[in-house]
């Protein structure tokens, strides 16, 4: 049973992207998830204050604290010298453009909160200051590092052993444990200034100082994807409690399984990537893709394919078509709805499970016992958890291109003649101009791919 730290209050922390280019949906999927459990927080009248981070800058090719830095990468993938200026306005730019994925989606971003962790640049000095004057803290060759073996208890996040601490595996033999981890990585050339001398602090501990600066010392509840649960989240942990003193930093941890394309993770370095601009331009909803990963519990890989989301898109479709129906067939209550109330709720307080949920919505949609106007409040108060957007049917068309009419017409004289065939071919022809005809008792009703 969740239980916040203050009463009827909820406060939150996502690791967001780093802003180097653009993300793809594997990215973007983290943040439909986080939203789900927002608007599930919400449902239930906890009042949530969430913040979703930016980097740009320190967070390096290897969470390990070794190879080049990601944002360095952005720019010199976009032809622009390495000055911090560059790297803020890269940022900016392709932070934006993530602010516009995640708002397509239908993510409520109206109270959130996104740091950009330059912004936190003091912060992080003066945490980094704190665990140096408390002994937790070390110089080599290339930076000061948190040194693990004075924090009892590092890696209980994920349950590592001694040995697994102990073990000798990264390249970096000045440290003193191969996961001793980065607090400010040494660079002349480019950085910030401290009293260890110029460069950048390093990725944990942005996240570690917004988190206390925002929200406070202890959160109720932590995200990301699971693979920050060895390095990233386990060093956020480490560097937080040794600093404050406050057990536990974060009251829960929730991370979300990879999404991922023939059974591999996506990933740019992997080569197979997909852009929620790419699903668009293919005439695909972006909450037809909201719908396809709510059909996956979030700790459980989704494996996408453009199949795949072409038979969400089906399904999301008859939805929206069906509870648009109910606006002009409201009619009068006919009893209670409570049974499948209690369903969704059973559904969503069961870690999120949100393909019981969508099973709970569908089942009501076919119980010919409830009436139109119970479903549609039903199925309104259903949402404010999933965030489909019910109310508004993007595949409703105003107006009928002249050209599709022409051919709706002609499909419906054939038909009235008895003539399969050039209905069928007719069909295609409409299908191949971007639109869809379906056969109803009422008759013919179109709709965009």
């Amino acid at each position: 049973m969740f239980k916040p730290i203050k009463s009827g209050e909820v406060r939150m922390y996502h690791c967001g992207p780093t802003a180097y280019s653009i993300q793809h949906i594997g990215n973007l999927s983290m943040f439909v998830f986080t939203d789900i459990l927002r608007r599930t927080l919400e449902y239930y009248n906890f009042k949530v204050k969430q913040v979703i981070n930016i980097t740009d800058f320190g967070h390096l090719t290897s969470d390990s604290d070794e190879g080049e830095d990601k944002m360095a990468r952005g720019l010199k993938n976009e032809g622009l010298s390495p000055t911090l200026e560059n790297m803020r306005v890269l940022a900016r730019k392709y932070g934006q453009i993530f602010l516009e994925d995640i708002k397509k989606l239908n993510v409520n971003t109206d109270e959130t909160i996104f740091p950009y962790a330059s912004e936190y640049i003091s912060d992080q000095i003066a945490l980094i200051g704190i665990l140096d004057e408390k002994g937790f803290a070390y110089r080599i060759s290339d930076g000061i590092y948190f040194n693990i073996a004075k924090f009892v208890g590092y890696g209980k996040l994920s349950g590592l052993s001694e040995l697994d601490t102990q073990t000798r595996t990264f390249p970096n033999l000045e440290k003193k444990n191969s996961r001793d981890f980065a607090l400010w990585k040494f660079n002349n050339a480019l950085g910030f200034s401290s009293e260890w001398g110029q460069g950048f602090p390093g990725w944990h501990i942005e996240c570690s100082a917004m988190v206390i600066k925002i929200l406070g010392e202890q959160i109720d509840i932590h995200t990301g994807g699971i693979e920050h649960i060895p390095v990233h989240h386990n060093n956020e942990i480490a560097q937080s409690e040794a600093a404050t003193g406050k057990v536990p930093f974060a009251a829960y941890w929730l991370h979300r399984a990879h999404l991922q394309i023939s059974g591999q993770k996506i990933a740019k370095s992997e080569g197979n990537v997909v852009y929620l601009s790419e699903i668009i331009e293919k005439g695909f909803s972006p909450l037809a893709f909201r719908y396809f990963l709510l059909n996956s519990h979030y700790r459980t890989p989704a494996n996408f394919s453009w199949e795949a989301l072409e038979a969400a898109q089906n399904a999301y479709r008859k939805l929206k078509e069906f509870f648009s129906s109910l606006r002009s067939n409201l009619g009068k209550s006919k009893g209670s709805t409570l049974d499948y109330s209690n369903l969704f709720k059973e559904a969503i307080e069961n870690d999120l499970n949100t393909p019981e949920a969508l099973a709970v919505v569908w089942k009501l949609v076919k119980d010919g016992s409830v009436s139109p106007a119970d479903k549609r409040t039903t199925l309104l108060d259903f949402d404010k958890v999933l965030g489909l957007d019910l109310e508004n049917n993007e595949f409703e068309i105003s107006d009928i291109p002249k050209e599709i009419e022409q051919l709706i017409q002609e499909r419906e004289t054939a038909r009235a003649l008895g003539d399969y065939s050039k209905s069928d071919q007719l069909r295609e022809q409409i299908n191949k101009l971007g639109f869809i005809v379906e056969d109803t008792a009422s008759g013919q009703k179109i709709s965009k791919i």
